[in-house]
């Protein structure tokens, strides 16, 4: 055999040799891309948690961090969701009030919401900072721990005076007559009621007509004191409580 030959056999043994080599290692490689689940298990989390939290549970031995922690979990995404879709229908019926248009939409809400004008519609439309609805929902619901919270979605201890509406048992009287609490299918449709309740111009008219003025929660908390037994202690308490818990970022 000539030497030329033999470089020539030494040659393609060596790549025949390289090829289960070459296989091996990219086999390997893709073990590696494609976890066992026994990797999968210790590997860490890389997608945030959407629920961390729950309303119906309170886990046991929270501090009060902690529980103030799990209230703006559960309760801050609602009053900002709520919150938006209101002041975009405001501020879609105030352009037309402005602009004149959709005079056939405006008698509709006018009828809906038992009012004369269109200021008047305004000012049941427009909802109050998002501060007073995260310290009413604080206070009301001891910090998402009250059971009114946790059994019936009820944040701010909204009563019910209809038999055929979904509620609960307060577990107090009046009297003879027991106290009924709503309960309503999620977060948001105990927020919706809340901003409809302080729509009532009735109940709440100097805090309706404040409103329209000005959006500092600190002066619209001392027209709330109807809402509560307090009286005008409870402007006091909220107040103290948008202040030492920086409710008022939520207005930004």
């Amino acid at each position: 055999m000539s030497f030329r030959k033999f470089i020539l056999l030494l040659f393609t043994l060596g790549i025949l040799l390289l090829i289960p080599a070459c296989g091996e290692k990219l086999h390997n490689s893709s073990t590696l891309e494609k976890p066992t689940p026994d990797l999968q298990t210790h590997a860490p989390e890389t997608k945030p948690v959407e629920t961390k939290y729950s309303p119906e549970i309170v886990p046991p031995g929270m501090t009060v961090a902690e529980k103030k922690e799990r209230f703006e979990a559960l309760v801050a995404p609602s009053v900002q969701k709520v919150y938006a879709e209101l002041m975009a229908q405001y501020e879609s019926v105030n352009e037309a009030v402005e602009t004149g248009k959709d005079q056939r939409r405006l008698a509709t809400l006018r009828l809906k919401y038992k009012t004369k004008t269109n200021q008047d519609l305004l000012m049941v439309l427009k909802p109050h900072p998002r501060s007073i609805a995260m310290a009413q929902a604080a206070m009301e619901s001891a910090w998402g721990t009250s059971r009114f919270f946790r059994e019936a979605n009820n944040i701010f201890g909204v009563w019910s005076f209809n038999k055929n509406e979904p509620r609960i048992a307060a577990g107090q009287q009046r009297g003879e007559n027991t106290i009924w609490v709503k309960k309503y299918e999620s977060l948001d449709a105990s927020i919706r009621d809340y901003y409809r309740v302080l729509s009532n111009r009735k109940n709440f008219g100097a805090f309706c007509q404040l409103k329209m003025k000005t959006d500092d929660p600190y002066k619209l908390v001392k027209k709330l004191d109807r809402y509560s037994e307090k009286r005008a202690a409870y402007g006091v308490e909220l107040a103290s409580m948008i202040r030492y818990n920086h409710f008022q970022r939520y207005d930004q």
